[in-house]
């Protein structure tokens, strides 16, 4: 009886351990290109696993335009905190669903040489949400989609996923 305990103990843990996005403690990496009303950034950031279901994470994005011969450079910083649905919605351990919310910085600079004008937005700060999702091919490689408001990628993005 001891033994059959036993295993069913080590299968429910690994069970577990599978439904889990990212260890506690453990890093990953994102990159990827976004979508916005203003074009098309590209963003590269990093999520830390709190716990088995909380991550927090840092990103930066770059997007340069020019509308009417008018040059501008959008350069945002995020924060963010995730909830990851996979225990409570018992996901196979190949996926990775999640929302949250995020805090941002951006840097909006306008370059008008026709006028000889520099401008830099006033509202630098956002605040929003996100929800997303990854598929994960293998241990350590995802392709992710995420929606949300409030950043340089407000409309969303898609990009790839590294654990390390």
């Amino acid at each position: 009886m001891k033994k059959i305990v036993a295993a069913l103990s080590i299968f429910l843990v690994s069970f577990s351990y599978a439904q889990s996005p990212l260890d506690k403690g453990k890093i990953q990496l994102n990159g990827g290109f976004g979508t916005s009303s203003w074009g098309s950034p590209v963003y590269f950031g990093a999520d830390y696993g709190l716990s088995e279901v909380i991550t927090i994470g840092a990103e930066t994005s770059y997007q340069s335009y020019k509308v009417f011969g008018i040059k501008s450079t959008i350069i945002g910083f995020q924060g963010n905190a995730n909830y990851h649905f996979n225990e409570i919605l018992k996901l196979p351990k190949e996926w990775d669903l999640y929302g949250g919310v995020n805090l941002n910085y951006y840097c909006w600079i306008v370059d008008d040489k026709k006028n000889n004008d520099l401008l830099v937005v006033d509202e630098p700060f956002g605040v929003g949400a996100q929800i997303g999702a990854r598929y994960y091919f293998n241990k350590n490689f995802a392709i992710n989609i995420e929606g949300g408001t409030g950043s340089v990628n407000s409309l969303g993005k898609i990009g790839i996923t590294y654990k390390l």
